[in-house]
Formats: C-alpha cells, sequence, structure tokens
C-alpha cells in the first residue's frame, strides 16, 4: 500500500475547512482534484473516510483517527522539512549513561550565549554509539573508542575513575579503594557502552560481572550492596542517588572523554562544540 503525502493533506484540508470547494481553495486545486485524490486514499485504505451529504461534510469514526494520524505524520515532515533546509539550526548531543558532569550546565548555558542561532538539545540513548548510528542525535559523547569507520572522534577531556558501592558497604569507610579492593566482589557493567571490563584487573583476581543496560537499573543494585560499580566521575555528578557512595579508585587509569560524529557529514557546529568542550575540560 503506497500513501502518498497530498492524499493526507487533502483529507486534513477537506475537514478543517467543513467542504470540497473550500478544501480545494485551501490547496489550490479544483474541487475534482480534491474529490479525485480523496477518493484514492479510500480505495487504499480500503475504508470510508467522510460522510458527505449537501449541506456537510463530516469524517467518519476511522476517518477521526486517520485524520489524527495525518496530522502527526504532515508534522514530522514539516519538521524534516524545516531540520534539512535551515542550515543545522538545531544541535542534538546524544550521550548514554552521562553527558559531561559538571561542566553539563557551564557547557548549555555558554553555548546558548556563543550561538543562540543554533538549539542545543541533549538526548539521551543508552547504545555503543549513545544515538549517533540511530540517527537520534548529531554528535554523541562517549567514553570509549568507536570501533566504527563510518565515524570520527576526539578527545575533549578526562575524567576519574570512580568505584559506586553501597553507603554501608566496608568500602565505604575509606576515602578512595583500589583495584584490588574489588577483587572477588560482584562487579556491574555495560558491556555495550560501559569503561569497566574484567581486563583492568589481573587475570587470577578479577571480579565476578553480570551485565546490566541502565544507569537507574545499575543504582538500584548497588544500593542493596549486593554488588559495586565502576564509572566515569560525570555519573557521579549527574546521578547522586540515596543509599550510594563514590569513591575514587587511585590505580585505575582515567577515563577519555570523547565527541564523535559522521565522517562523511560532520553537523557544522561540530568544531564549535569541540573546542568548547575541550576548554571546558581544560579549566578543571
Amino acid at each position: 500500500m503506497d500513501l502518498e503525502l497530498r492524499q493526507l493533506r487533502c483529507l486534513v484540508a477537506i475537514v478543517d475547512e467543513g467542504t470540497f470547494t473550500d478544501a480545494a481553495l485551501a490547496l489550490g486545486v479544483s474541487q475534482a482534484a480534491v474529490s479525485r485524490t480523496l477518493a484514492s486514499l479510500e480505495h487504499a485504505l480500503g475504508v470510508r473516510l467522510l460522510r458527505r451529504t449537501s449541506r456537510s461534510v463530516t469524517p467518519t469514526s476511522t476517518g477521526l483517527r486517520v485524520v489524527a494520524h495525518a496530522r502527526r505524520v504532515l508534522a514530522e515532515v514539516d519538521d524534516l522539512v524545516l531540520d534539512a533546509t535551515s542550515g543545522h539550526a538545531h544541535l542534538r548531543i546524544g550521550y548514554a549513561w552521562s553527558t559531561l558532569g559538571r561542566h553539563t550546565l557551564p557547557f548549555q548555558r555558554r553555548w546558548s550565549r556563543a550561538h543562540p542561532e543554533t538549539d542545543l538539545h541533549l538526548v539521551r540513548v543508552n547504545s555503543a554509539t549513545s544515538g549517533l548510528a540511530e540517527g537520534a542525535c548529531d554528535l554523541a559523547v562517549v567514553r570509549r573508542l568507536l570501533d566504527d569507520r563510518r565515524f570520527e572522534s576526539a578527545i575533549v577531556g578526562l575524567e576519574r575513575r570512580l568505584c559506586a558501592m553501597a553507603s554501608d558497604d566496608p568500602l565505604a569507610r575509606r576515602r578512595s579503594v583500589r583495584l584490588a579492593d574489588l577483587a572477588g566482589r560482584t562487579l556491574l557493567v555495560d558491556r555495550r557502552t560501559g569503561t569497566t571490563t574484567a581486563d583492568l584487573w589481573p587475570p587470577d583476581s578479577r571480579p565476578v560481572t553480570e551485565d546490566i543496560h541502565d544507569v537507574d537499573d545499575w543504582l538500584t543494585v548497588i544500593a542493596t550492596g549486593r554488588s559495586v560499580g565502576m564509572t566515569a566521575e560525570s555519573t557521579a555528578n549527574q546521578y547522586p542517588r540515596p543509599g550510594v557512595v563514590y569513591r575514587p579508585v587511585r590505580d585505575g587509569e582515567p577515563i577519555a572523554v570523547r565527541l564523535a560524529w559522521w565522517k562523511d557529514d560532520p553537523h557544522s557546529a561540530t568544531q564549535a562544540v569541540l573546542e568548547l568542550l575541550t576548554v571546558l575540560y581544560r579549566e578543571t
């Protein structure tokens, strides 16, 4: 079944204008063209959409549902056209678990002051590319190198590696922990987006790992005391949680924060974002 946008626009125009004549005027076509277009839509769907009398045109119950869907589709198409023709007036930056930690708010505020013509939106997508491959964003904040030739990336800063644990965990009494302190514990990891793997430990002293796929679930389980987690410093800043404390891992290597983008179609604001993020991380 092939539906055309002109058919949906015709249906909405008839309902909004109230008559075929007025719909034809609004669309800039003949009344006969409106009748043919509606008939082709009803034929394609196999249902009657409008009740027509000599005085009025009203949607059937099915027609009401189709009109509601048609309005949403047409609105999405209008947004698509605006996005494609506006010269990148919108900038979506994706992230998986946390954006930029303590730098998130300063980044948003500095960006709005320096680039008021480009609306900034932060989008959480828990995927390996933080929504870049899925088309959910234009740029992505990632914390491990993307093994995909379609993307380019650059390091904008470094973050400390922290251990998350229940507030009554014996390790919580310390100001920091070592990797060896976690040997034999159960470690919650997100293999799709996380930076923590068993390879951080020697083969003979690795913790047991369990998979998890969402930061809220991760924190909920850790708060029970059954497991611990390791994460970038930004997670602690963005997700404080009663019953959970974060402690620096003294011998854990810092985590690189990267900005990633499509190699063959970078957003026009990519360089500006790179420069601003690098400045923010460098300041601390």
